[in-house]
Formats: structure tokens, sequence, C-alpha cells
């Protein structure tokens, strides 16, 4: 296999990650397909859900590639200890779950991702480096699930007018930043924030808070960008 590299990483830095998925042949294909980067590490493996929150305590790698599906403990249940004890690892579902009741429960646990198994070694790395720069990845068949579910989520012909400052925040919206976190950022008030998440709300046509955080997620992604 080709090696990819990301020219904006030297190998000065090499991002750590940790595998978790209870069938021992996913967990060695996944490795076959991140080694052929420097750049990044597998540092360990777990094959359930509280083996990987042990590891990631212990280990703190960048990057956590968690299945949903295990024994002892599933990944969604994992991805919510492993947020609030290891705030500073990237959590990515690498699974076959292509369901918005799973996308669902993993993003409100706090996943920076959601792939699908079938992806490629070059996408999957490339997702492992947007996470890591701070953006939230999606497969493509993922995104047209929640677009298919919430169509009012998908840009229309319409010409909309966003403020820089509203840009600003839906960008950040897009990374699961709530209205304080966003307050902290960029150094205004919480009540300013809500003031723009409401303005955006109404030219975006969207109904709550809820469907401006898809909206920002579906039309943010990295993945929305792919050639279909």
């Amino acid at each position: 296999m080709e090696e990819i590299v990301d020219s904006n990483y030297g190998e000065e830095k090499v991002l750590t990650i940790v595998l978790a998925d209870d069938h021992e042949i996913v967990r060695a294909g996944i490795k076959r397909m991140l080694s052929i980067n420097k750049s990044i590490k597998v540092l360990d493996e777990a094959a359930n859900g509280a083996a990987c929150v042990e590891i990631i305590k212990y280990h703190k790698p960048d990057i956590a590639l968690v299945d949903i599906l295990m024994p002892i403990m599933n990944g969604i249940d994992a991805t919510r200890i492993i947020k609030a004890e290891c705030p500073d690892t990237a959590v990515i579902m690498l699974t076959a779950f292509e369901d918005y009741l799973h996308i669902e429960q993993a993003l409100n646990a706090g996943a920076n991702g959601y792939l699908s198994k079938d992806i490629s070694a070059k996408d999957l790395i490339e997702a492992i480096f947007h996470v890591f720069d701070g953006e939230r990845v999606f497969s493509k068949s993922i995104l047209k699930l929640l677009k298919k579910k919430f169509p009012e989520s998908v840009v229309d012909a319409t010409p909309v007018v966003v403020s820089k400052r509203e840009q600003e925040i839906l960008n950040l919206v897009a990374l699961g930043k709530t209205s304080g976190d966003i307050a902290n950022e960029l150094f205004i008030s919480v009540r300013t924030v809500e003031s723009h998440r409401y303005n955006l709300m109404q030219k975006l046509n969207v109904k709550n808070a809820a469907g401006l955080a898809r909206y920002a997620m579906i039309n943010q992604t990295m993945y929305k960008r792919d050639p279909e």
C-alpha cells in the first residue's frame, strides 16, 4: 500500500491512537490501514468498551477509534465516559451501524465523528487528521442519511446573508461547541451567542437549536465536499 502523508504534519508530531473493536481481525485490518502513515501510531487495543475506557485513561491518546457493538460496555457508553474523563481524546465511531438512532446517540455522547467500516484507508487517515484539527467527520453515507431524515438542514438555492460573526458561530456549532464554549472562545457573552444563534435559525429556516446543529454539521463537514 502506498504511504499517505499529510503535508501539515512532520515527523516531530505523531498522532497516537487506541483501537476498540471486539473482533481481532477487524483491529488487525485497521492497524494495517493506519500503518501506511508514519505520523500515526497505534498505542493499544481493546476488545470491549470497559477495557477501552481503562486503556484510554492510561494512555490518553489523541484519537480513539471505537466500535459501537462490543461486550461488557458498548461503544456509546464508553464514549460518554471517555469524553467526561479524558476530554482531550477525540473519539471517532468506526462502525457498521448506519441508522439515525445510533448516530444521534453517538453524537449526544460526544463523538467527534461517525464513519462506516467500509471506509478506505485514505479517507480514514484524512478523517483522523481532520478530527485532530478540531473538526467533526462523517462518512458520505452517514450525511446522506441525515439529509434524508432532516431535509430542512440541506442548503437550498436561496441566498442567505450571514455575517462574519454568525459564520464563526455556525462553524463552532458544527464542532459541537456549547453557547458557553463559543462565548469563551470568541470573548463575547453567552447572551450575545444566543442572540446570534436565534438570528441564524431565522435566516436558515431551522426550528430549534438541534436543527441548527444539524444544519451546521451537515453543511460544514469535510465529507460534504467529496465528489459523489
